[in-house]
């Protein structure tokens, strides 16, 4: 994300909150994927690995998406925007999820990187009613 930002819009706590999660969520991909990428004792991958890169790619679609909404002029499209986030959001939250069950000691922290996803989840529906 090296594209230039008002600094207005960075200034929003949503945004502020979203990119606080990309580096949450990267660390802790970063840390799971160290222990999901040694092969299983009959030869074969981890499919869990794949959810590591799901939470790193839907952490960092989140900014844009707030970028966006907030650069729109028709309500409409705005609205377009607000479900991509929803959505992503919720895939982030099931991913998170999905990663906790995993035999690894990283998904311990996955408990805070939900955490973090529910405050913003709060503070997604407060800027919603500002649009």
């Amino acid at each position: 994300m090296n594209y230039s930002i008002p600094s207005h819009l960075s200034n929003i706590p949503l945004y502020q909150k979203a990119m606080d999660i990309f580096i949450l969520s990267r660390s802790i991909s970063t840390y799971l994927s160290d222990d999901l990428c040694i092969l299983n004792i009959d030869g074969t991958e981890n499919n869990d690995i794949y959810f590591t890169g799901d939470i790193i790619q839907q952490s960092s679609n989140l900014a844009p998406e707030i970028l966006n909404a907030e650069r729109e002029r028709f309500s409409d499209k705005k609205h377009k925007h607000i479900e991509s986030l929803d959505r992503l959001t919720y895939r982030l939250y099931k991913n998170c999820k999905r990663l906790e069950n995993t035999k690894s000691n990283g998904r311990d922290y996955l408990p805070i990187l939900r955490k973090e996803l529910k405050k913003f989840r709060k503070l997604q529906r407060h800027w919603m009613l500002t649009l």
